[in-house]
């Protein structure tokens, strides 16, 4: 088989542009990474036929083009050979030093051998990118340069692999640049993945532009001109330049809005790019001076940047041509920022940006994903939540004391609190929105003002996870409840043993350490924990492990009374649930079956499943209602009613004058006279159950009413 030849010209083509730039010892650093790199892939081609090194200098001359630093440069050249080539870490490390060896590793995919699937593989390596992003930024860089370069020649793989890798690039790598504030790199992977995804529609919205361009071209240049003569009137300084939609932003609108192309593309679109801030605003005074402004379409994103760090200002105005003008107005620097984001500066290398630059915001929002993936253990799960945060429209909420927080859009008064600090979200107890209080459901609009007061009684609920819409409250709140279940679980265990041990005539604290040692030896367990645990979720029995404990112990003991029934106060969490079936209440006579897949579930004595549970009586535990049991109750209850206007209003009145809140309400059935409505409300007792029942017995409306189950 023939060799295939390695050009120089590609890496003589990067050398040029780093000499541009870069101090020649560094520049002697890439070429040591290129002698190495080229040697380890030699032989290996890619699947256009040409020589693999092409492939990472094209992927380092992207970064050089951004004039990235020399150890992002040699990292890129050598970021497949940990992967593909017999060359390992440590081999990088002796030749370049710890640096770029951590920048290649971070980039190096996962062993996909280790996986079940492709899917699993794939979420565990964006985790692991991500987690080598929050330790060197760059890492990312190289790995959306790489994505770039892969996108650019993807005509070259099967139609599936085409598809599967332009959804990713849409899904996860393209909103990655966009939430680092790279629009140029952000754009093109939009575009190429639309192209390899859709085709069809990529080719024809693209021709359809360049068609419409061509008819404009006249209206453009007479817009262009009377903005210029308006700068210099202004005497602003700036440069103008015309900006073209892109195939897939005018796709994603005709999606969202269900708008036809011609009603997408009908604006024209400008940019002025001015030397100082203070000229940005004298530029729009000027703008809205020559055509009106449409009222609601300003945004200043100068004074409130985007969470990515993007400043422009952003306004539409009624040309004299019958179609709106967009304009955005934003300094050099800014423009700069705004194309390449958090890689704009990288190569000074001062680490002090300022507050709100690219990349301290891009470094805040990779500390918050650390924090997210610290409490997920599963790498799926992470990875939505990550793609839930890439990224939707952001809004901008202010704390009492002026400083700004920003939020995905729908996020709740809750997800603010957590936003500030988890202890703060976790011990949230009421919310002020502009100085009103307001449930910790509702949502927050743009601009408001909303001040938390915490309770540290205060503790996170199963229903928040209903309403949180950012990934750092979900996880937030899941990790507390998981940890609660877990402290309430073994503490469960724990009485479950200790009633079995009674039965039998000893106790917990009878049980030698010699014995339970050997008891967690045989049965594979470390602690006495993972033993409650498993008791509490019924996996394991606790009168099987009570014989094992104290095999000598009386079974009968003489002293009935010393085995006590397990006392059930409604505080128990997630340890304890009760039958949905019969609905028991403090006050019902009831005992409990422990469940392979439910743990202890409480049923009412006289439920239509006990005769089943009875069958297994190793699973049956007497239990009893504690002296004060905690919470609310939901039980069932069934009204016949007549059948009027205004009925359901005034009976939920009286249930709510009883001190009851509804949970649900169905009619199931109805005719003219009457009609059968099914509540499900929350009581604290068997007597709050009748004082309630009583009151709707009373009502007029009434007919009939009776608990079900």
């Amino acid at each position: 088989m023939q060799e295939t030849t390695v050009s120089a010209e590609p890496f003589l083509k990067l050398k040029d542009l780093l000499n541009t730039y870069l101090d020649p010892d560094k520049v002697t650093i890439i070429l040591r990474a290129f002698e190495i790199g080229n040697a380890a892939h030699k032989g290996q081609t890619r699947k256009t036929g040409e020589p693999y090194i092409h492939h990472p200098v094209a992927v380092a001359h992207i970064l050089a083009s951004m004039r990235m630093d020399h150890e992002s440069i040699a990292a890129a050249i050598l970021h497949d050979t940990i992967e593909d080539t017999p060359l390992t870490k440590a081999d990088i490390v002796r030749e370049f030093g710890e640096f770029i060896a951590d920048l290649v590793d971070g980039v190096t995919k996962l062993d996909k051998m280790k996986f079940r699937t492709r899917i699993e593989a794939d979420a565990e390596s964006f985790r692991k990118l991500m987690l080598a992003m929050s330790r060197d930024l760059r890492v990312i860089f190289i790995k959306l340069a790489d994505r770039l370069h892969n996108m650019r020649t993807l005509e070259s793989m099967e139609r599936p692999s085409r598809r599967r890798i332009a959804r990713e690039t849409l899904d996860i790598y393209a909103p990655i640049a966009d939430r680092l504030g790279m629009n140029s790199m952000k754009h093109e992977l939009e575009d190429l993945g639309l192209a390899n995804l859709y085709p069809w529609r990529h080719r024809t919205i693209s021709e359809h532009l360049q068609t419409m361009t061509g008819h404009r071209e006249e209206i453009v240049g007479n817009i262009m001109a009377a903005i210029e003569k308006k700068m210099d009137e202004a005497s602003v300084p700036c440069r103008i330049t015309g900006r073209k939609k892109s195939a897939y932003s005018i796709y994603k609108k005709m999606l969202a809005k269900d708008l036809s192309f011609s009603k997408v593309t009908d604006f024209y679109a400008f940019r002025i790019i001015t030397q100082a801030e203070t000229q940005c605003y004298l530029a729009l005074g000027a703008v809205h001076s020559l055509y009106q402004p449409k009222p609601g379409r300003f945004k200043d994103f100068i004074a409130l940047p985007k969470a990515n760090g993007y400043q422009s200002l952003h306004t539409i105005l009624n040309s004299p041509y019958g179609l709106p003008i967009e304009i955005q107005i934003r300094t050099e620097e800014m423009d700069i920022m705004a194309s390449k984001g958090a890689a704009a500066h990288w190569q000074y290398k001062t680490g002090e940006d300022a507050d709100g630059s690219a990349q301290v915001r891009a470094r805040e929002w990779l500390m918050q994903l650390v924090d997210v993936q610290r409490h997920t253990g599963d790498s799926l799960e992470f990875l939505d939540h990550a793609k839930s945060d890439l990224f939707p429209d952001e809004i901008f909420i202010f704390t009492p004391k002026g400083k700004i927080i920003d939020l995905r859009q729908n996020s709740t008064a809750l997800d603010f609190a957590y936003a500030i600090h988890t202890d703060v979200g976790n011990h949230t107890a009421k919310a002020l929105v502009d100085k009103v209080e307001v449930p910790l459901s509702t949502r927050l609009d743009n601009g408001q003002m909303v001040k938390i007061l915490t309770d540290p009684d205060v503790q996170p609920l199963p229903e928040w996870l209903g309403f949180v819409a950012t990934a750092r409250a979900r996880t937030a709140i899941r990790h507390y409840l998981k940890s609660l279940r877990q402290e309430d679980t073994v503490a469960l265990g724990l009485r479950l043993l200790e009633k079995a041990l009674n039965a039998r005539g000893s106790s917990v604290e009878a049980i030698t350490p010699e014995r339970w040692d050997y008891f967690l030896s045989e049965n594979l367990l470390e602690r006495q924990e993972d033993l409650f645990h498993d008791l509490a979720l019924g996996t394991t029995l606790a009168n099987m492990v009570a014989a094992k404990l104290a095999p000598d112990s009386n079974l009968f003991p003489t002293d009935k009374d010393a085995v006590e029934a397990l006392s059930i106060a409604g505080s128990e969490d997630s340890a304890v649930s009760f039958g949905a079936c019969c609905q028991p209440v403090p006050g019902d006579k009831i005992m409990a079956f422990v469940s392979t897949d439910k743990g202890v579930v409480v049923h009412r004595v006289s439920c239509q499943n006990v005769h089943e549970f009875r069958k297994h009586p190793d699973r049956c535990v007497d239990v009893v209602w504690a002296p004060i049991t905690k919470g609310k109750f939901p039980v069932a209850v069934r009204i016949i009613a007549r059948n009027t206007p205004g009925v359901l209003a005034n009976i939920s009145a009286s249930i709510g004058r009883a001190d009851s809140n509804i949970e649900t309400v169905a009619q199931p059935e109805a005719n003219p006279e009457q009609a059968t409505l099914l509540f499900t409300i929350s009581v604290k007792d068997r007597d709050h159950m009748a004082r309630v029942m009583r009151r709707l017995k009373r009502n007029s409306y009434v007919i009939r009413v009776n608990r079900v189950g």
